[in-house]
């Protein structure tokens, strides 16, 4: 083909019409292209002007975008950020959440947390191509856009999940094309900045769910009362429901609207194959929640607490053991409504190992005004009882006074001519050993050890061992704080009892997983000591043989009552190796209850509390230098505290029983300290006054032939020891020295 003289034809058909066409045409043509002849190249510049324009064209909005994109300021996620702060237990259980300063609950959550069920619905309701677009889905978008133009209006926003996380992100009140361009924008960035699961993270814990309840933990949790780990099907359609309208779709004011919205959404997961048919039906019988439910509230003291210390946490976690958290408060608010109105209780568990709270139950309800239940008794100061009295037969031990088979007088007597104790039954049991008198908690052999080791020395070992113990306004420690003339918290008492159980050793309490013992940071303060390891063991085993009360076994662990004057407490605390518990039972306002006695009211608790603790007691473990005999084993001045004989006697026959030497306190070098000691090293013992026969003890073991005022000991190595000597009427004295 002549491609200079005709144009290219497809056929012959269409030759000839070429050539039979009119002449005045194709003259025309040719006149015009003699006129202006063109040059060559000149098609070509006309494609450069066509692209240099469509470059313009799509130069433009580019520009355009990129100028907006350069307008907006740095994305900033601070204030979504914030979360409301929870108080967990020791395994990350929820304990009690905490709203937020300006009054959401907004509780933190991620993907990983949640029901993978509802994760699926989730994408196949908002947002099926999720995983694969960038932010934002060109498809959706040219949809919603033909939509508009088409109906103008818009029918479908075309948002991705991103687009309505940056729509939670940066709130803005007007819809416009501006307000959607900026989410669009926004929807890329949160997906560069954070990622898939960092963008569906967010939207789990902002999207709205009516009220102010925001993020799926805080609407499963206040809707089904669960956490979002078990949803069912119909649960997680209408948490997927309610965020496109919440509070039109808000069940608890609109549960038809919230049916119909979780109809929606079963009928697309079904289509999609999210779930079967089967479970969507199965799903859309299900009733929809007509109230939201309380959060909940465990531990609420405890939290409370934690929460003021550290307010802007997000998550403090506790030593408390939830489960068994939650068990004890049920047991308090049915034993407290049991007992009558206006009647509370609290009840304290410790580990012995660690001295770690593991629960704490400070009234029978938080919210319960008739109870005061606001009130946390485990921190208020009420009197004991006689739930002090270990610490005197501890003290009276330690110190060689008495032996738990010492026997020890219990009829009417007055001490200092004017206090005259009287047992509880108002009955006296004559000539008892002091194991009996303090399984019986008998009031006259207390208060005739306590005169023995003297009031103030107990006081101040209460005080040195950590106790904060109130003594009525000026006055002196007195004879009746053996009887609870004295005030103390039920948890310096449990801490206390701890101390028996751990060889006398008082522990710092713990509170916070990851908290230095005692509450500080940093390496744990020493320990205070209540005791040494044998007076500990000996009242450890008196109280394993206490008698129980109605209905329960014997000798499952150590245990001790209390009940105040006037009935006003009822306490109870029990211990074994593992852990101590303390009860108590009362009005916080402090008036009279009627039959309020500690046996009767507060130990059926305390036993009921260790079973449902669980496992078997472990007795506490007897030392080596425990002495197990029997009153007749004894050394004389052991067997018996004798009234006959005046204690004041020793000081007009002989002066004060006083050891002159060793020294307390002093440092004394026998060479135990050497690789190979002299096997010959003795400490020699002096006591000055007092009436013969004396009796030397070395760390509660009696020194043979020790029944002298100068006698001599052979230690068995270095170390620190407790001497201490007694005469015929009972009078003692006691040092400590560290032997090298």
């Amino acid at each position: 083909m002549d491609t200079d003289r005709d144009p290219p034809l497809r056929s012959d058909r269409a030759r000839t019409a070429w050539r039979t066409a009119s002449p005045s045409w194709r003259g025309g043509r040719g006149a015009r292209d003699r006129e202006t002849p063109s040059a060559p190249g000149t098609g070509r510049g006309l494609r450069r002007l066509a692209l240099a324009a469509l470059a313009v064209v799509c130069l433009g909005p580019t520009l355009a975008l990129w100028h907006f994109i350069q307008t907006l300021p740095p994305l900033d996620l601070i204030p979504a950020g914030l979360r409301s702060t929870v108080v967990l237990d020791r395994d990350g259980r929820l304990l009690r959440p905490f709203a937020t300063a300006d009054g959401r609950w907004r509780l933190p959550v991620t993907g990983s947390q949640v029901d993978p069920r509802f994760r699926a619905m989730l994408t196949a309701y908002e947002d099926r191509r999720f995983a694969s677009h960038p932010g934002v889905d060109p498809a959706a978008t040219l949809r919603a856009a033909g939509q508009w133009l088409g109906a103008g209006r818009i029918v479908s926003g075309g948002s991705t999940l991103s687009m309505q996380v940056a729509r939670l992100v940066e709130p803005r009140a007007q819809r416009s094309l501006a307000a959607k361009l900026r989410q669009m924008v926004r929807a890329v960035q949160l997906e560069r900045r954070l990622g898939k699961d960092g963008v569906l993270d967010l939207y789990l814990a902002l999207a709205p769910y009516g009220g102010p309840v925001e993020g799926l933990r805080a609407a499963s949790l206040a809707y089904f009362g669960r956490e979002p780990a078990r949803l069912t099907f119909a649960e997680s359609a209408l948490l997927v429901a309610l965020p496109q309208a919440p509070e039109a779709r808000r069940p608890d004011r609109f549960p038809e609207a919230a049916r119909r919205a979780r109809d929606r959404v079963l009928a697309i997961a079904a289509a999609q194959g999210v779930v079967t048919a089967a479970e969507a039906e199965a799903a859309r019988a299900e009733p929809v929640p007509s109230a939201r439910k309380p959060f909940p509230m465990l531990a609420a003291h405890a939290a409370e607490a934690a929460h003021a210390a550290d307010p802007g946490a997000q998550a403090i976690r506790l030593t408390l053991d939830g489960r068994l958290q939650a068990s004890l408060e049920t047991l308090a608010a049915e034993r407290a409504a049991a007992q009558g109105p206006g009647i509370s209780a609290a009840i304290l568990v410790l580990d012995n190992r660690t001295g770690a709270v593991l629960a704490q139950v400070g009234s029978p309800g938080y919210l319960d005004a008739s109870r005061a239940g606001a009130i946390d008794m485990t921190g208020a100061i009420r009197s004991p009882g006689s739930a002090l009295k270990p610490f005197i037969y501890a003290l009276a031990f330690e110190t060689g006074l008495a032996h738990p088979e010492t026997q020890l007088d219990d009829r009417p007597v007055r001490f200092a001519g004017a206090y005259a104790p009287e047992n509880f039954d108002l009955g006296y049991q004559g000539s008892v050993t002091a194991r009996r008198a303090l399984q019986l908690s008998l009031n006259v052999p207390a208060v005739d050890l306590l005169e023995g080791v003297g009031p103030a020395r107990f006081i101040a070992r209460l005080r040195a061992a950590g106790a904060r113990i109130d003594l009525p306004r000026d006055t002196a420690p007195g004879l009746p704080v053996a009887l609870g003339g004295l005030g103390i918290t039920l948890t310096d008492l449990a801490r206390l009892f701890s101390g028996l159980a751990r060889q006398g050793l008082v522990p710092n309490l713990t509170r916070r997983v990851g908290e230095a013992s005692g509450g500080g940071a940093g390496a744990p303060p020493q320990e205070a000591r209540i005791t040494d390891a044998v007076a500990a063991w000996y009242v450890a085993d008196i109280l394993r043989g206490a008698p129980p009360p109605e209905n329960a076994l014997a000798g499952r662990f150590a245990y001790k009552t209390g009940t105040s004057y006037g009935y006003r407490d009822a306490l109870a605390v029990g211990f074994d190796r593992r852990i101590t518990l303390a009860v108590w039972v009362g009005r916080p306002d402090g008036n009279a209850v009627p039959g309020l006695v500690g046996r009767v009211v507060a130990a059926p608790i305390l036993f009921d509390a260790f079973a449902r603790f669980g496992g078997e007691p472990d007795p506490v473990p007897m030392p080596r230098d425990a002495l197990v005999t029997t009153t007749a084993g004894l050394p004389p001045p052991l067997r018996h505290i004798r009234r006959d004989i005046p204690k004041t006697l020793s000081a007009a026959l002989g002066g004060a029983l006083k050891i002159a030497y060793p020294p307390d306190g002093a440092r004394i070098d026998l060479g135990l300290s050497e690789p190979e000691p002299a096997p010959s090293a003795r400490l020699a013992l002096k006591a000055l006054g007092g009436v013969p026969p004396l009796t030397w003890m070395v760390d509660g073991l009696p020194v043979a032939g020790g029944a002298r005022r100068q006698s001599a000991w052979a230690p068995d190595g270095a170390g620190f020891a407790r001497i201490s000597v007694m005469d015929a009427t009972g009078a003692s004295d006691s040092v400590v020295v560290r032997l090298e």
